[in-house]
């Protein structure tokens, strides 16, 4: 396939805002594609690059080679291309980079240039692999939309999955089933402003502990225990802990889903930031888990079996996977609930009311409201699973960056925070509070990382990758904006870098939490 064919099919999806118009773009894009291109064609669409940082800066791309008149690149040979790119390394790499990327330039259309631009930069961001992309790839192939999606979601990407359905149609999708070792996307969930008003959403519910961690996956097979973040990055060597008491439990075939964090000496949680350090930790592993060791709480099961054979259970009900959790688990390491069968029954709203503050005593976030019969939506955040805070808060993508003043001299200060809109971002405001010096010398290290312009200014733009937790007290109307719509005292709770930008609350979604504004 033309490397032209993946730039101009970006550019329209960009452009457009009709559902069924981006589906059937992408259905004609994925009837074209060799099944060989998949992987890199599909991670060009979404603004990745496969081999994942370069180490391109800016210097790298001024004053760009002429462009070619005519469209001659290949997926693949720009693949290689900027395979051969980032395996450049010692002195002079710099140099070296430039011209190879120069050459790339050099063989690229107007159009090409930009779109390669946008991919090395991070600025390629028009959200082509969300449900449309798998909805174009059901209408290429013939397909049941459904069953793609679900495939995709035991796949844990939508480019297996095209591989597989564009080689071998439909009857590939028998394939991609859940298997104990090989992790999905975890479920997520939407918000309320009250446990009442999440109860009556969820009907029949259990009501338990939003536990402040970090959110894991765990899968045993015999002996072989591997552990999952919610990114499906691997991080079984970091937590010998949680592994141990894995291999603990009596049953030897499972999925669970959970959190791991670090409790006081009082068992009340510590400080996210201490369970984010320590799980990121990849030095003297064995020291790091005797200085602050972390507990493992698990609130769902995926799968379970012995012998030879195992069971999905996305499709059971939550209270029968609840039912099939406490058999394979003791208390200790269970989520702590409570159930509401009626939620017309006053009594069983107290009791609910009553969990939430008792909740919110032990040092936790918040509570998750859970349907009772709502299956396991892996990847997608639906009205099932309903989060309830005391506070208001919004999980934003820094867009750029201030230099500070004053004590804050020499640091990047004051945020510019956005939510997710359509195919990029729309700005609610800017923040300095809540950062403490620490945090200060930690961002601004960071964010000089993902600067995609100058940084000598006042205002560094940086890649829209890293999400913040921004507490505040509302919305209020605003002229500044686009949006017509800016935050009231917002101030930085945390970063989630366990979160990726497309994970972050959208626009909509802030407006109706907040009855439209």
């Amino acid at each position: 396939m033309l490397f032209a064919e993946v730039a101009r099919v970006s550019y329209e999806v960009a452009h457009t805002s009709a559902r069924s118009r981006k589906t059937a773009l992408l259905a004609e894009f994925f009837r074209a594609m060799e099944p060989e291109d998949v992987p890199v064609a599909i991670a060009y669409l979404a603004g990745r690059l496969p081999q994942g940082r370069l180490g391109v800066g800016w210097a790298a791309l001024r004053d760009r080679a002429e462009p070619a008149a005519e469209p001659t690149l290949t997926v693949r040979a720009v693949d290689g291309a900027l395979t051969a790119v980032g395996a450049v390394a010692g002195a002079g790499s710099q140099g070296r980079r430039r011209d190879l990327l120069q050459g790339l330039l050099g063989a690229a259309t107007e159009r090409e240039q930009e779109f390669l631009v946008g991919l090395l930069t991070g600025e390629v961001r028009q959200g082509a692999l969300d449900a449309a992309a798998a909805e174009g790839l059901a209408a290429a192939t013939g397909a049941p939309p459904a069953d793609v999606r679900r495939a995709v979601m035991l796949a844990g990407a939508l480019e297996p999955v095209a591989r597989a359905l564009l080689a071998r149609g439909p009857d590939a999708l028998t394939e991609f089933a859940l298997a104990v070792g090989r992790p999905l996307l975890p479920m997520l969930a939407s918000s309320a402003k009250s446990v009442a008003e999440a109860v009556a959403k969820a009907g029949p519910c259990a009501i338990e502990e939003k536990i402040d961690g970090i959110r894991v996956q765990v899968h045993r097979d015999g002996d072989s225990v591997r552990i999952f973040t919610r990114t499906l990055d691997d991080i079984t060597q970091r937590l010998p802990e949680v592994v141990a008491a894995v291999r603990a439990l009596d049953t030897d075939r499972f999925v669970l889903d959970g959190e791991v964090l670090a409790l006081g000496p009082d068992g009340r949680p510590r400080p996210f930031q201490e369970t984010a350090g320590r799980v990121g930790s990849r030095v003297d592993v064995s020291a790091a888990a005797r200085a602050l060791p972390l507990t493992a709480v698990f609130f769902d099961v995926l799968a379970f079996g012995d012998g030879d054979a195992t069971e999905d259970l996305l499709d059971r009900g939550y209270d029968e996977r609840h039912a099939v959790l406490a058999g394979l688990l003791p208390e200790e390491l269970r989520v702590r609930r409570t159930v509401i069968s009626d939620p017309a029954d006053e009594a069983e709203l107290r009791a609910a009311e009553d969990f939430w503050r008792a909740t919110l005593d032990r040092g936790h976030e918040g509570v998750m409201v859970k349907a009772a019969d709502s299956g396991y939506a892996a990847g997608r955040r639906g009205a099932s699973w309903i989060k309830v805070k005391p506070v208001h808060t919004l999980d934003l993508v820094v867009l750029a960056v201030e230099w500070g003043h004053g004590r804050r001299t020499g640091k990047l200060s004051n945020l510019h925070l956005g939510a997710r809109d359509g195919d990029g971002f729309a700005m609610l405001g800017k923040t300095f509070k809540g950062l403490t010096d620490a945090l200060l010398d930690w961002q601004t290290e960071r964010l000089l990382a993902l600067a995609v312009g100058p940084t000598d200014g006042y205002v560094v733009t940086v890649r829209p990758e890293l999400v913040v937790e921004i507490a505040y007290d509302g919305l209020q109307t605003s002229t500044r904006y686009p949006a017509g719509v800016t935050l009231r005292f917002a101030r930085v709770v945390r970063y989630r870098e366990d979160k990726t930008a497309a994970e972050a609350d959208t626009l909509e979604a802030v407006r109706a939490a907040h009855g439209g504004t």
